[in-house]
């Protein structure tokens, strides 16, 4: 496989998940794969865990690692073309070419602005970079989809059912926010628990934040929150902005938020989000605090979930 931009783009999903809880048995058993090979990471927006973990599972692997954040240490660069470059530095096209020379996998991760959704649902920025790039491009986090986050996800899942032997209840509640946030995670995960069966996946939220159809169809939408909740196994806590009324926060109903009252009507449900979380405002402390809470757990097999990716590409082998 050239890229990895979704899932579309595994050949196995149930393999891949497979191996990645193997490799992280033995996270240092492929250091001989990557040795003499470089992975850049490239960060419009900023970045905690994804900058970490691409990192150490890079390490892991025996490779090389350079990271650009572009806000703080990069010439301006110009997105579009045709441009009269009077305030811009560097054109997109130079940018990306010339760093993809300087490594041999280049993980890039952008950030929607949320004002135009045709622009951001046709990946326009990303698609440039996949152009430009001499090498094989990761995509931790695009516009519109976030496929390092859901493979860890779905690992994190699998741990904790057993990979899978018991069907389980899987519940992406909306969750109030502060501000708007893309829909990035949520397609995603809704992406990949599609090719899993075994997951009963249920999306809960208000009427005014449906997502988009590409990435939602066939999915049950429920808008009762707790009716949702009830027998739930899993509960991932997570916040988007409007598809509809695109990167706006149209109701910001706090009853939304992740209680203990709520968690209660599960079946002794794990309490999942991808971090960063706003407390008692998505999830109260009660929850994230207490032994529902796998978000830890989680956000550790970021690691894992960029390690195996890394290592099909220098294998050359997804």
């Amino acid at each position: 496989m050239k890229n990895f931009f979704s899932v579309e783009d595994i050949n196995d999903v149930y393999k891949i998940i497979y191996e990645s809880i193997l490799i992280k048995k033995n996270p240092y058993n492929f250091q001989h794969v990557g040795k003499n090979k470089t992975i850049g990471l490239v960060f419009f927006n900023p970045s905690l865990r994804t900058r970490i973990s691409c990192q150490k599972a890079a390490f892991n692997l025996g490779c090389n690692v350079w990271i650009l954040d572009i806000e703080k240490n990069s010439w301006k660069i110009e997105m579009n073309d045709g441009n009269i470059m009077e305030n811009t530095q560097e054109h997109i096209k130079e940018a990306i070419s010339v760093m993809s020379l300087y490594c041999d996998i280049l993980g890039v991760r952008t950030f929607p602005k949320l004002l135009n959704r045709d622009y951001d649902y046709e990946e326009v920025l990303f698609k440039k970079i996949l152009l430009y790039s001499k090498v094989p491009v990761v995509n931790l986090e695009s516009a519109t989809l976030h496929p390092l986050q859901s493979l860890a996800d779905v690992i994190t899942i699998a741990e904790y059912s057993s990979f899978f032997k018991k069907k389980c209840k899987l519940v992406l509640s909306w969750a109030p926010h502060v501000k708007p946030i893309p829909q990035s995670v949520a397609n995603s995960l809704s992406q990949w628990v599609s090719k899993i069966k075994e997951i009963n996946f249920i999306i809960a939220c208000p009427k005014e934040y449906d997502l988009c159809k590409k990435f939602s169809k066939n999915i049950k939408i429920e808008f009762d929150q707790k009716k949702a909740f009830n027998n739930a196994d899993f509960i991932y806590a997570k916040n988007w902005s409007s598809y509809s009324n695109y990167g706006k926060i149209i109701i910001n109903d706090f009853s939304w938020i992740i209680n203990m009252e709520k968690m209660n009507l599960t079946n002794n449900a794990k309490l999942m989000h991808c971090l960063p979380v706003r407390r008692n405002i998505v999830v109260e402390d009660n929850v994230l605090d207490s032994k529902h809470s796998i978000v830890l757990e989680q956000a550790e097999n970021r690691i894992y979930a960029a390690q195996i990716i890394f290592l099909k590409m220098l294998q050359k082998s997804l």
